[in-house]
């Protein structure tokens, strides 16, 4: 059955962080007719992340913490560094820069709720007193000579979800309930299927989506249920999260015959990547083999906010890029080792952020890396773990003290133990223990607070290679999407034009994080990217308005809807 409703301002294709943020951005630009399609019952990856916003430029909470010095221009300086060669224009970059510190008030103004001290330690887990933190390689060499480094990571308050603690619900929700309360319409339970396209120019006027025909049935309330708990557990349980979004499957396959079409005047992308694609990430990301394409993503990232792009004529840009991230800290005290492949050399820094650790081991080894500490070195991990680490992260780091390694009396006999190069493996280290010994550089300049010789038996190794299952596994997030106009969020086609009210946000988008990822930078482009569509949808509509009586769609509350969160 297809039912025709009288046009909206504006359709957001996606619930999560981006799309709200639009949805939110438009009602405030003058759209009086917004609608959020959402798949799920909204949050997306958004609402399972750690709920660590990038921002700086001298917010609030960087001067409550001591740190207000920190300024746009500096913050430009290490992004440009740190994400060389992303999908963005130095303008737009320093847009994203410069509006940092409205854009976290402006969050705030919608009920998010940031604050707190510095976390004195490495970490992308911090227990829920600390509020604000580094989770760049902003300390790190290179960068640090680019830019004076500065704490960017903005923690949300909040009592968070999960074995992680994941504050991701805690700022998706808020916004989402002001989103409501601005007159914001939103549908669950639905999934876009195609675009209404214009007869004479072909531009996009709308949308056609699959969803049940009463969201408030027994059918559309247990696939709601089945999938929100699903992508509970997507970070840690997996079998399980696996168990509850195939029943959900079958409910959507069986149950969702509803067919509406949807006028709009714009539409805005914001469904998520494509790290649940395996065609598309065979075909677009084949560094992806041996990452786990779950952790912090959901059923939704499956490329289908791209493939509607596409199936407009918009380009796409760097879906060959994907970060998958092996973090050795908290403790800290892991990073006063060194990170070597079977070769025996060292892989790169072992202070970079995660991923740049993750892609090393890629580039240079084979995806194999081994992880080596001395008796001493080994000591001070196990002595700062309470205080370091909480929940199930301190659960994996005292697997690793008590299982996960291997011990010897020598280098040599670590290195076979490991089929490592002992020779080599020897040499590395001697290099490396000379360095600090004639207070030379770190060969692979890795920064003075994090070197520590090796050379107090036993010696300890942890293997830290990639793989995409069990507690060593390695998350992952796509990076690319849609290539989008750097000033209003308008998907460009591949002669660089826009197709007329189409835009992206998030990541189905390529936006600043196209290229390189840190925590923190994806939730934040989320919120720029998304208000920039949102803003300019706005306030590109026509003046005269269709003045038809408008059929509504029905009207939820966050608690009208079986979530987990």
């Amino acid at each position: 059955m297809l039912i025709s409703s009288p046009p909206e301002d504006v359709i957001v294709v996606g619930g999560g962080l981006a799309g709200i943020c639009a949805a939110i951005a438009a009602v405030e630009k003058g759209a009086s007719s917004v609608t959020v399609l959402d798949r799920h019952c909204g949050g997306g990856a958004s609402a399972i992340s750690g709920g660590i916003v990038y921002a700086g430029g001298g917010t609030r909470t960087q001067r409550e913490a001591g740190y207000g010095e920190d300024t746009a221009d500096n913050m430009f300086r290490y992004l440009r560094e740190e994400v060389d060669f992303a999908a963005v224009d130095e303008e737009t970059l320093r847009r994203f820069c410069d509006e940092s510190v409205a854009r976290m008030e402006w969050l705030e103004s919608h009920g998010a709720k940031f604050g707190g001290p510095l976390c004195p330690y490495r970490t992308s887990y911090p227990k829920p007193e600390y509020g604000l933190l580094y989770t760049g390689s902003e300390k790190a060499y290179p960068y640090c000579e680019k830019a004076t480094p500065a704490p960017r990571g903005h923690r949300t308050n909040g009592k968070g979800s999960g074995a992680m603690k994941y504050t991701g619900g805690d700022l998706w929700r808020p916004l989402f309930e002001s989103a409501l309360k601005m007159g914001v319409k939103f549908q669950p339970a639905t999934r876009v299927q195609a675009f209404i396209r214009d007869d004479v120019d072909g531009h996009v006027k709308g949308v056609v989506y699959r969803c049940f025909y009463h969201s408030t049935g027994l059918r559309a309330k247990l696939y709601k249920w089945f999938a929100e708990t699903g992508k509970e557990y997507e970070p840690h349980l997996r079998p399980l999260a696996r168990l509850l979004n195939g029943v959900a499957e079958l409910i959507w396959k069986y149950g969702a015959k509803h067919v509406t079409s949807l006028e709009s005047r714009a539409v805005i992308l914001a469904a998520g990547g494509f790290i649940r694609n395996k065609s598309m990430l065979q075909e677009s990301c084949p560094n992806a083999a041996g990452l786990a394409t779950h952790g912090t993503s959901t059923t939704g990232d499956d490329g289908s906010g791209i493939k509607l792009g596409q199936s407009a004529g918009g380009a796409v840009s760097h879906l060959d890029r994907v970060s998958g991230w092996r973090f050795m800290y908290a403790p800290e005290a892991f990073l006063e080792g060194v990170i070597v492949g079977p070769g025996g050399e060292r892989v790169g820094p072992e202070d970079h952020y995660g991923a740049a650790v993750c892609g090393n081991m890629i580039q240079h080894s084979g995806g194999k890396g081994y992880l080596i500490l001395d008796s001493t070195q080994w000591s001070k991990v196990k002595s700062n773990v309470d205080e370091q680490t909480h929940s199930l992260w301190r659960m994996l780091v005292r697997y690793l003290l008590a299982f996960g390694h291997k011990k010897a009396t020598t280098l040599e006999a670590l290195a076979m133990s490991f089929k490592i190069d002992p020779g080599k493996l020897k040499y590395t280290v001697k290099e490396y223990n000379d360095a600090i010994a004639n207070k030379q550089p770190d060969p692979v300049r890795k920064q003075d607070q994090y070197r520590s010789p090796i050379v107090s038996p036993p010696f300890y190794g942890i293997d830290i290679s990639i793989r995409d299952d069990g507690l060593m596994m390695v998350p992952a997030i796509t990076l690319g999407g849609l290539r989008v106009d750097g000033r209003s969020g308008m998907v460009l086609n591949q002669a660089g034009q826009p197709p007329p009210r189409l835009y992206a946000a998030g990541r189905t988008a390529a936006g600043v994080c196209s290229n390189n990822y840190v925590t923190g930078l994806s939730l934040a482009d989320c919120v720029f990217s998304g208000k920039r569509a949102g803003e300019h949808a706005a306030h590109s509509l026509p003046e005269v308005r269709d003045s038809r009586p408008r059929e509504a769609l029905p009207v939820s509350t966050y608690n009208d809807l079986p979530s987990v969160l």
